[in-house]
């Protein structure tokens, strides 16, 4: 559960902010934009084999020597 406490002296916009860093930070907005909608099993397994395409072709590249 996320909990934010108001600082003395912090505006209530600043404390919103904090907030929502907060939850992007944990994956909530993340998780509900995913689950605001059905989502066939299909597609489930098509977005989770391109991100795992993804994060191959982002570790290949890590590997890659600096020239």
């Amino acid at each position: 559960m996320i909990r934010v406490e108001s600082r003395p002296g912090e505006s209530l916009d600043k404390t919103l902010r904090r907030f929502k860093k907060q939850c992007e930070k944990e994956g909530l907005t993340k998780d509900m934009k995913r689950t605001a909608y059905f989502e066939k099993p299909s597609e489930r397994k098509r977005r989770k084999v391109r991100q795992a395409e993804k994060s191959r072709e982002k570790a290949k590249i890590k590997a890659r020597p600096a020239t």
